[in-house]
């Protein structure tokens, strides 16, 4: 039985009682009416580019990708490192598309992508499609947020029988719900400064001490089995596990930014110059998660794994626990109390922009679209912050009553879904030839088609996808947008012919300075 590491917890706690006063506080940053839902939801799109590149690398680097991407080099090795090109790809993209995305929807008072996706294409069950498939996608992200909380309070020896192990997930819950209902976006932007300069702090600690204490990278990668430093070799007539790195690269890459706590990080930007700023900034953290993904491989070298002081933490949380047991095993306990909380604070931050995302497409694309059509600013901003409350609270139950590793099939099926949005949200920044029935039609298609791939592939985001006898193994949600869009486009040519001309909220100089 692990003991509890009481140094690391008093730092842990204290460093969680700072980012809740500054949760709380947050109400009162920039001020503005919360009873308005772009205040409450967007911050009233006021950020600037520092607290942006804060925001939005808080948002997209989460507690769950400081402990996956180590976890999954420590048990798979090099595939893991797609991480680190799919988060170059994404940049262009954001500067290309995203600030056309911002100026539309700052112009028409849009919130939501699905806001966007009504106003341009006319539809409200293209709308609705959107706005299910964000918030579908969304809720199981959230889950594994709290998952890498889960890891590292266990790792401190916070552990119970039964539901008594989960008591400090529900006060970091109760915490969670709390500042992000009164705050709003306001709470998460504020805690991520705090979040990343720790997070930075312990990635540079770690790869710095590590390979000291190792006797350089040399021997660090002398340690790892020679068959987890590089992708295997192609066989004949087979992509291999090259196929799968450059597909689940490109296709992470397209889906990234349209989930919606990214959108929701986009929107809260005071222009689009400062998204411009960002993607020139935000690669930054691509290096950071470079580092992090060498994590995995100092496990492996260290051998933590096969410590039997860490063979509970092991056995409940697998490879996740790979880096907690790094942590413990190489810092003293006050260091290990700082590192926890950068995971632990990373959970809480893109957990709360997430809550806040679904809130606001649920609030405006099915509540007031369907059942309320004219509610009063008071009326759609509590309702958000209602919905925001229920979802954090459907993540917990989900952790706590149903096996993490169901919570992992739905993040990865997930990846799957909201790429299909790709066609409506952003290439609809640039065009309105798409008709919205097309459009449907073919989102309704990727969605099936990926969801029967994961299937098909045993619960795993790579279909071996075979043609004319070559085997092409790659992430089901690349292909499948492909499918998507050839529907869309033959779809779309066909249904112009005999249709009129359709209503668009939008016009060309609304996508531009």
């Amino acid at each position: 039985m692990q003991e509890v590491n009481w140094t690391a917890l008093i730092i842990f706690i204290l460093l969680f009682l700072f980012i809740t006063i500054l949760g709380f506080v947050a109400a009162h940053w920039r001020k503005g009416d919360l009873d308005q839902l772009h205040e409450w939801g967007l911050a009233g799109r006021r950020f600037g580019t520092f607290i942006t590149w804060f925001l939005i690398g808080g948002d997209l680097y989460t507690a769950y990708t400081f402990v996956a991407v180590p976890a999954l080099a420590f048990g798979a090795g090099a595939i893991a490192f797609f991480a680190v090109p799919y988060t170059i790809m994404i940049y262009p993209i954001l500067f290309l598309a995203f600030p056309r995305l911002w100026y539309v929807c700052h112009k028409h008072r849009y919130i939501t992508a699905a806001d966007f996706v009504h106003g341009r294409f006319g539809n409200r069950w293209l709308a609705l499609a959107v706005a299910v498939t964000g918030i579908v996608a969304t809720l199981p992200y959230i889950a594994l947020q709290l998952v890498g909380l889960q890891v590292v309070i266990g790792g401190m020896g916070v552990v119970g029988n039964g539901y008594a192990g989960d008591v400090p997930l529900i006060i970091a819950f109760i915490i969670l719900a709390a500042f992000t209902y009164t705050s709003g976006l306001r709470a998460p932007a504020s805690i991520a400064v705090v979040k990343d300069l720790l997070i930075y702090t312990t990635a540079f600690a770690v790869v710095i001490a590590v390979p000291i204490q190792l006797g350089g990278f040399a021997n660090v990668f002398a340690k790892v089995p020679p068959a987890k430093l590089l992708l295997a070799v192609p066989g004949a007539n087979t992509t291999g596990a090259y196929g799968v790195y450059a597909t689940l690269a490109l296709g992470s890459a397209l889906a990234l930014f349209l989930y919606p706590h990214s959108i929701t990080g986009i929107l809260s930007a005071s222009s689009g110059h400062v998204i411009r700023r960002n993607a020139a900034l935000l690669p930054g953290y691509s290096f950071m998660l470079g580092l992090l993904a060498l994590v995995g491989f100092f496990a492996i070298a260290t051998g933590v794994g096969g410590l039997p002081e860490f063979a509970s933490g092991f056995k409940r949380f697998g490879n996740s626990f790979a880096v907690p047991a790094l942590f413990l095993h190489t810092f003293p306990s006050w260091f290990v109390g700082v590192a926890f909380a950068a995971v632990g604070i990373g959970a809480l931050v893109p957990a709360a922009i997430m809550s806040i995302a679904s809130a606001n497409l649920y609030t405006r694309n099915i509540h007031r679209e369907f059942f309320n059509k004219n509610p009063t600013d008071k009326q759609e901003s509590q309702m958000a912050k209602w919905v925001s409350l229920i979802v954090k609270l459907g993540a917990l139950v989900f952790i706590i009553f149903v096996p993490t590793q169901y919570a992992i099939y739905l993040q990865l099926l997930g990846g799957i879904w909201i790429i299909q949005t790709v066609p409506s949200v952003m290439l609809g920044v640039y065009t309105r030839w798409f008709h919205p029935w097309a459009l449907f039609i073919g989102w309704l298609v990727g969605i099936v088609m990926g969801t029967w791939m994961f299937i098909a592939a045993k619960l795993a985001p790579n279909y071996p996808l075979v043609i004319a006898g070559h085997g092409f193994p790659g992430y089901s949600a690349l292909y499948t947008v492909i499918l998507n869009l050839a529907v869309t486009i033959v779809l779309s040519a066909l249904f112009n012919l005999f249709t009129k001309s359709r209503a668009d909220q939008t016009v060309a100089a609304d996508y531009r300075p």
